[in-house]
Formats: structure tokens, C-alpha cells, sequence
């Protein structure tokens, strides 16, 4: 499959988890929010990050966000896809939210720091420790820098 079909997929299932959201009214007791989130990273190259993604809130003053996703780039003439699972810390902080971030794929880990605003936009930096260099492709590390948008389907925990 090349990126414009991967691409073409991601787009429709985001869709249809759009419209089933606004379609099903909430449950009673809502413990998460969740949506899908696009972003930039350089770190060795330029990626374009797309995921999903699910927050929570273990108490009134932190917040807890699990995303699964790919790292999309076009280094050395080819595309390749990078699979991720990261997972986010947010202390709250009213507008401004710092977070903590760890970040897993099966080349690197890479811890970072950051802000964000109400967690919907998130800008992080942060070092990648290469874990496994790629086949046929360079080694993935050092400094990190991030931009993401986190796009909520439902809005609030109750």
C-alpha cells in the first residue's frame, strides 16, 4: 500500500468515528475524550505524525493522554512509516498545560517536555535515543522538536 491509500484509509475511519460520535448521544458517566490528532516532528528528518488518541482524568487537577499512531516520512527518496504509542502527562494549569511525554517506536524512545493549550495544541521538545536503527535507513536520534493538533470528537469528563 503507498501513502496516498494509507492516507486515504486513515481520512475515512476518522470520519466515520466522527459522525458515530456526534450520531450516539454520550453515556451517563463519560471517562475519557478522544479524537484524532495530526502533527509535525523533526527529529534526524521530517516526519508528519498522525494518531488516535484517548485522555483521562485521574483526579481534578491532571490529566493522562494514550495515543497509537504513524510517523509518515519521505527521507532518502522513499516513504516510509513508523509506527508509535506515546503517552502524555498534562498538570493542570488552567490555558496553559506543561506535560511530560514518552514516545515509543520500534527504532527509538524519546522522553520530552512541553506545553500545551488545553491540550489541543501541543508543542514539545525532547531527545530520541535510537533503539534499533532501520534497515536501509539512517539512524533515527537526538534532538527532538514537535507541533500537534489533538482534534477531540466528544468534549467533556463527567
Amino acid at each position: 500500500m503507498n501513502i496516498k491509500g494509507f492516507a486515504f484509509i486513515l481520512i475515512g475511519v476518522l470520519s466515520c468515528l466522527s459522525v458515530a460520535a456526534q450520531k450516539n448521544p454520550l453515556p451517563a458517566h463519560n471517562n475519557w475524550i478522544f479524537g484524532p490528532s495530526i502533527g509535525y516532528q523533526y527529529q534526524s528528518g521530517s516526519f508528519l505524525k498522525a494518531s488516535a488518541w484517548g485522555l483521562f482524568a485521574p483526579n481534578e487537577s491532571q490529566y493522562m493522554k494514550i495515543d497509537a499512531g504513524a510517523n509518515f516520512t519521505w527521507m532518502g527518496g522513499k516513504t516510509t512509516v513508523i509506527p508509535e504509542l506515546g503517552f502524555t502527562y498534562y498538570v493542570n494549569d488552567f490555558v496553559l498545560l506543561p506535560f511530560v511525554k514518552a514516545e515509543l517506536t520500534p527504532y527509538t524512545v524519546t522522553p520530552k517536555v512541553g506545553l500545551s493549550l488545553f491540550s489541543l495544541i501541543d508543542l514539545g521538545v525532547g531527545y530520541g535515543f535510537d533503539i534499533n536503527t532501520k534497515k536501509d535507513f539512517k539512524q533515527i536520534k537526538g534532538v527532538n522538536l514537535s507541533l500537534g493538533v489533538n482534534i477531540p470528537l466528544n468534549f467533556h469528563l463527567y
